[in-house]
């Protein structure tokens, strides 16, 4: 009989504790080709740094960005950096906001979800200008999808 207790006991913490966990949810409007998988692999311990000579935020010669040195909850100018994109100008960067604490998926940009890509600048394939909103400070993972398809992901903690 104390077997069986300890056992019940055990599965309902076990059950408890599976249900209490926050799962990523995605927004209705969010593009379809994110999907909730895209979100488990996250190593958060990959964070952005500084390289090259113009202040690029990022995951060296993958992809960075100039502006999110100054951090801030306002809205503010980044300007995205690709290397290994060969479309250039025709491509598409879709940027996708996962806040670590709260496991919330959310757009950034101001203006949405995705953004046109320009040619080369600072020695990076493609570019692009934007206005950025993050809506509350932690540690964030932007995941970056060029022309639909998984492209990087960036870990910035911002807590201004």
């Amino acid at each position: 009989m104390r077997r069986w207790v300890l056992m019940v006991t055990l599965l309902l913490l076990l059950v408890g504790c599976t249900m209490n966990e926050k799962t990523v949810a995605l927004p209705d409007n969010s593009p379809d080709f994110v999907q909730e998988s895209d979100f488990t692999s996250i190593d958060w311990d990959k964070k952005a740094v500084e390289f090259g000579d113009r202040g690029i935020i990022g995951n060296a010669n993958k992809s960075g960005v100039i502006g999110v040195n100054m951090p801030s909850l306002n809205t503010q100018k980044w300007m995205w950096h690709l290397w290994g994109i060969e479309e250039g100008r025709d491509s598409k960067l879709t940027i996708v906001g996962y806040h670590k604490e709260s496991k919330t998926v959310q757009p950034i940009l101001v203006d949405g979800w995705t953004i046109g890509l320009g040619g080369p600048v600072n020695g990076a394939d493609a570019h692009t200008p934007s206005s950025v909103k993050i809506p509350k400070p932690g540690e964030w993972a932007i995941l970056l999808y060029v022309n639909e398809s998984y492209f990087d992901t960036l870990i910035y903690d911002i807590n201004e």
